[in-house]
Parts: structure tokens; sequence; C-alpha cells
């Protein structure tokens, strides 16, 4: 039988919450968050679907409600949303979060261990969050779908051809981050969904657009609330909420209006230049024939003072009010300030059907046009956009009619015809609320999208078809409840050359015959390389995980394969100025830098003379900021620089939260200096019987074991001490 599914969404912009969504907020707030909520609601009431989780970020902004500061909420039972923190409390738009992703990642992974409630599939929407499965998906090879809502590559080629400069568009909307995303979630993701198939074209200018799998499945609506506008509630309760709300909505109209009676033309979207909103009044303010028989009404976003709002918004609500003064539109044109998304926007489609009206949508291209399938399901003819989605609704619907968007005089004569003709209108309308509900409910989006999920995931074991691109970490093992983490120092711990590495046969076997209890890492100040090298000359064990680069970088791997910890490098960035460091010890004469592959970005290695060592020359040099570097001299020839963050010890605590390992259950063995910071705190430690000089007054207490046998032998001594070996 199938496993049944838990579905990881994550969608990391905007507000989320289950109480209510604040859709027209801003230009984070629009389809793509209404799409992702009711996709995970309706997922979630699915046969197959064990539990849905919606990941996005933790906010916790006066300016904004509480509930976006509540970690887990519970929508109902087979569905929450689950907020993890990063890049601080407040409120951010989307294009200031790609650097804070890595850490979101961490987030997750560290909140998916912890709860245990590890995904058999994740779904990503838009490009920052196709970063983030594409990690999740590496590290815990768990396949994922990805749906992109909008592109960098044609936002970028736009602002580019509308004359903006390259390098001012670059810092404000990373487009090089953004772009390179999307390539990697073409490569690694199981498939793409589209809402058209011909969003599909889309994604060709991409290089990796030939390594994509594409399903073009329609969004739903929710057809139980988009109902038609002769449609009656049954529940006399509901029915009088019904009646209330529409009072209000035709109050905040026809406040506007000298003759509310008249039919109106409706339009509805965020007040983005995209959405074409003042062609529409340039076509109604130039016609006086189509004023004396409709109003004009348009929903654009929620505003309070438009001098507060962001510079894009404020320019296109400034110039739709100044188009409206223009055309002496005073009476005949209402723009309300703001209505309830969640509840209002069905009843001002149907009473705007209710009074032989139209729905307007000429937005230059609309990947796929939800407002038209939501205006036909209440009854509500169109004119719309021939390019881009509406162009496959139309035809599957027959409820209006599509236009070139830049053409003044088409535009006017669908509106006439519309608006001056019963029996048309009629058809459009009928054909509307009947076609929807067959073709575009959220029941059977869910349908073909669970059974793509399930059909993948029962031909590929569950690992998804493109496993040959996660390289497969022994993730099982970090899955489980890890009962011990053994962390090892490689030089003079683990091996002893000179003493002819005593007991390293003994502790290897154990380590190959370990239990999924025991996870077992490698904690070394030698670089990727040469403790890869090391690892095939002595035939070692395959660690989980690798510590190396004097604790400034951590790998997972499978002997084979080698995934660095962007989470880790992220946390170690803050406060670290690699160049200026560089730049301030050039003055240093008895130092000289070390070839490129001892460097790192996080590590800055040099060579220097023992007899000219001068750690205040060093302090002066480095200036104000010398306490947030560590400088580590070893053997007496090599001298590395690293963050004050970065170590043995922070690494495996690091690790230790990101895998919900608790600290007790962990014990290292090391032999000199710089693994003293290892067996700090709740870690047990072991020091080997060959130890160094610095370690030389040790002795046995509570919590570190100092053996009496060198290298390999002096761990098995500490571990048969800790009872982890017999």
């Amino acid at each position: 039988m199938m496993t049944k599914l838990r579905i990881s969404l994550i969608n990391i912009h905007g507000l989320l919450k289950g109480s209510g969504l604040e859709i027209g907020r801003d230009a984070d707030n629009g389809g793509q968050t209404k799409y992702v909520y009711e996709l995970a609601e309706f997922l979630s009431q699915h046969p197959d679907v064990e539990h849905v989780h919606i990941f996005t970020r933790l906010i916790d902004d006066p300016k904004l409600s509480p509930e976006y500061a509540v970690p887990i909420e519970i929508v109902n039972e087979k569905l929450d949303i689950r907020r993890i923190p990063f890049l601080g409390k407040k409120y951010k738009p989307k294009e200031q979060l790609w650097d804070g992703l890595d850490t979101f990642v961490n987030g997750v992974v560290q909140h998916i261990k912890l709860h245990d409630i590890f995904p058999n599939w994740i779904h990503s929407h838009y490009g920052d969050a196709g970063y983030v499965a594409s990690e999740l998906s590496t590290i815990l090879n768990i396949p994922f779908a990805h749906t992109g809502h909008s592109l960098g590559f044609h936002k970028k080629k736009k602002l580019l051809e509308s004359g903006e400069n390259e390098e001012e568009i670059e810092k404000k909307f990373k487009f090089a981050q953004r772009i390179a995303a999307e390539e990697k979630t073409l490569e690694l993701s199981e498939f793409i969904v589209t809402s058209t198939e011909q969003e599909i074209e889309t994604y060709k200018p991409y290089l990796n657009f030939g390594l994509g799998k594409y399903h073009a499945i329609s969004p739903g609506i929710d057809t139980t609330k988009f109902v038609p506008y002769y449609h009656r509630e049954q529940d006399g309760e509901k029915q009088m909420e019904e009646e209330q709300r529409k009072y209000w909505v035709a109050e905040t109209i026809s406040k506007f209006l000298i003759n509310p009676h008249k039919p109106f033309i409706l339009a509805l979207s965020r007040p983005d230049r995209h959405k074409n909103l003042h062609t529409l009044i340039e076509v109604y303010g130039k016609d006086k024939e189509l004023q004396s028989i409709a109003n004009l009404v348009i929903f654009a976003g929620i505003r309070k003072d438009i001098s507060q709002m962001p510079e894009s918004e404020k320019d296109v609500l400034t110039d739709l009010l100044l188009l409206m003064d223009k055309y002496d539109l005073y009476g005949k044109m209402a723009i309300p300030k703001k209505h309830d998304v969640e509840n209002e926007v069905s009843i001002i489609y149907r009473y705007a059907a209710e009074k032989r009206g139209v729905f307007v949508n000429l937005a230059l291209h609309e990947n796929f046009g939800l407002t038209v399938i939501e205006s036909a399901s209440s009854g509500l003819p169109v004119v719309v956009t021939k390019n881009g989605g509406p162009s496959e609704i139309i035809p599957t619907c027959q409820n209006g009619e599509l236009v070139n968007p830049l053409d003044e005089n088409e535009i006017k004569k669908s509106l006439r015809n519309i608006l001056t003709n019963e029996s048309q209108w009629k058809y459009y309308s009928n054909n509307g609320a009947i076609n929807i509900q067959k073709h575009y409910s959220w029941l059977s989006h869910v349908n073909q999208y669970v059974e793509l999920v399930n059909e993948n995931l029962s031909s590929s074991s569950g690992s998804g078809f493109k496993k040959q691109h996660y390289p497969n970490i022994n993730i099982e093992r970090l899955k489980r409840k890890v009962a011990h983490l053994f962390v090892s120092d490689i030089d003079g711990t683990l091996i002893e050359p000179k003493l002819n590495n005593p007991g390293l046969l003994e502790l290897k076997e154990h380590l190959n015959s370990r239990t999924d209890k025991m996870a077992f890492a490698l904690a070394s100040g030698r670089n990727l390389t040469l403790v890869k090298k090391v690892i095939e000359e002595e035939q070692f064990p395959i660690p989980d995980f690798i510590i190396c680069s004097v604790g400034t970088e951590i790998y997972y791997t499978n002997g084979k394969d080698y995934i660095l910890d962007k989470g880790w490098a992220k946390f170690l960035a803050g406060r670290w100025k690699r160049d200026d460091i560089v730049n301030r010890l050039k003055e240093i004469p008895w130092m000289r830098m070390q070839e490129e592959e001892a460097q790192n970005p996080y590590k800055i290695s040099y060579y220097y003379e023992k007899e000219n060592y001068d750690y205040d020359q060093l302090i002066s040099a480095l200036g104000t900021g010398w306490y947030k570097i560590n400088i580590i001299p070893s053997h007496g020839e090599f001298l590395d620089f690293i963050p004050k963050r970065a170590s043995k010890g922070n690494a495996i605590k690091f690790l230790c939260r990101k895998w919900s390992i608790p600290l007790t259950n962990v014990i290292a063995a090391g032999d000199s200096g710089n693994d003293i910071d290892m067996f700090r705190g709740a870690i047990r430690g072991i020091i080997v019987g060959n130890r160094s000089v610095e370690l030389a007054d040790y002795e046995t207490t509570k919590s570190i074991y100092v053996a009496k046998s060198s290298a390999s032998s002096g761990i098995l001594e500490g571990l048969k001490h800790y009872k982890i070996i017999k």
C-alpha cells in the first residue's frame, strides 16, 4: 500500500495566516499567497495526504498582527503553518531575504528533526523557496516539485528594456541569485508545475530548461465560495452574513457614484504598472457613451496613505487618480481604499454580476488569470488580455472575450458588446458558472497533483527520479534519534604513525559495525582534500560529518559526495571582513600567504617565522576589529586567521542544534590545544595518552577522561570508560 503523504510546502516571503490573508497589502501579498494557502487547504482534505506543513518566515513586527510571530499555527487537524525565524524580526520585502536563505534552511532542518516531521515530498513556491527546497532535498534526500509563479529572467529583461540601470536593478532585485536559484530548481526538482501549457514556454531562456520536467495543472478556485450571483445560501445564519457583507460592499462602491444603479465595469488587482489599469481608465474616460451605459469600479489593492506607500505602488495609484481627474470621472468612477480579501472578493464579483456588469483584466501578460475564473464562476462575463493564461481559459469556458491589452478600440468594442447585448451577456454568464466548476476546481487540481506525486514516489522507491543529482548522504542515521555522536580529531588522535597507530584496527571495526544510534564525525585542522586523502589511505569508516579547516567548514558525506553546510558558512559570515583582514596583514614582514588550496572564505592561512612571531604586532595591524578574529599558530610554522565564531567546538554545537542531538550525547576525542574547545560545556571529552604539552596538566574528571594509552587505543579506553562500547 502507498505510504500516506506528508508534504512540506515552502513559501518564504509575504504573509500567511489561517485567520485571513492580507491580499493586496503589498507586492508580496497577491495571487501567490492565496494560491499556496488554498492549495495547502485542499491538499489537507485529500484522502492520500497524512499532513501538510507550510514553512514560512517568522515575523515579530509591531506593525503587523502578532499571529505572524506564532511558531506553529494549527489550521486544521491535517494542516499547520510553521514559522522559522531568520534575518531579524521585522517584515521585509522578498528581495531582501536572499542573504538569509541558508539560515532558513538550517532552521527548517532543525525544526523537522526536533518535531520528527520528516516529509516524503516537498513543494516550493517562487525562486527563493526553490533555492531552499534544492538545499533541503540535497541534505535530506527528499524529492521536490516547484511552482515558479514568476521568473527572474523575464522581470530583468522587462526592466532593462524600460531603460533601468543594470547595476541598480541588480542591487535591488538580486537577479543573479534569483536566476541561479531558478536554474538549480530546474535541475533538481522532480517536476515544475505550471498553470498553463503556454507558461512552460517562459522557462525556455533558462540553460537548464531541458533538465526540467513540466506539468500544466490549472489552479483551482474554491467553488463553494465563488458561486453564481443567483445562488442562495440554505443556512439562514450564513444567508444573513452574506446579505450584511453585500450591503457593505454596495455602500463602499456607491458612495463614489451619482447613479449607483447602473451596471459597472469592474477591475480588481494590485496597483502594479504591469496590470495596465491606466489603459482601462483611458478607454472609459474617452468614451462618453460607455460612461452613460456603466460606472467604472477599480479595486487596486489596499491603501491607507498613498504618500507612505512603496514608490512603484505610489506612482501607479497617483496616475489612476490623476486620470480620474483628467477625464472628470467624479460620480462615475469608484476607487475604494480597501476590501476584505478573504470574505468580500466573491461578493464583489456577485454584486457586479447582479448589476449586469463586466469584469476586466488588461494585464500586459497574465501567467494564469485567477481573477478570470473567479469572476466567471460568479456568473460575471469578462473582457481579458489575450497574453498568457486567459487565452487557454476563454476557449475552454466561453465566458467572455479576449483583447489586445494595448488596443483601446478593441477593448471598447468588447465592453459595449457585452454591456448592451443581453443575450450575449447571459451566454457568457451561464457558460462561466457551469464550465469553471467542471475545469477549474481545487478538487480536480489536487487530484491531478497527488496522482503525479504518488506516481513519482512509487516508481522511484520514494527518492525521486533525479536522485542521481542528490549526493546520497547517509541521512537516515541523522533522521533517527541519535543516542551518541562521536567526534574525533585526526592527527595525533585517531592516527599517530610514529607510534604505529595503536588501536586503530580495533577502533575501525567498532565504527564500521556501529548501529544507527551512533553518528560519527571527524574534526581536523586539515582542509577537505587532506581529510579525504587520510580517509582513503587509512580506509576509515565513512563519517556522517566532517568538520575541517580549523572548524571553518562542515561537510556531510557518504565517502563519494561531500556537501558543504551552507548554514554554518552563513553563521560564520557575521562580522567577518576577509578582504579587509588580508589588506591589514600585508604590513607584517615575517608572514607570507600559503597556497590557494590552503585558503577558504573563512580561513586566511600564512607561513610564519617562529623566531619573529609578535602577537601584539598582529593585534595592532588588525585594529579595532581584532577581537572578532581567532589567531591560531600551529607547529611553529603555520598561522591561521579565522572568525571568532569558528572552532571545532562551535561547529559541534551547531550540528547538534541542527540535528537535535543533546550535547550530553556527544563524546569528543583530541590530543592538542586546538581540541580543548571541543570539551567545553556538556560534551564529554577523551584526551589520548600521547597528548601535547598544553594538555599535560589535565586529569580525569566527570566530563573529561584522560587515557593512559595513545591515539586510537586511548580513544577505545575512553569509549569503554563512558560505557559506549563494552
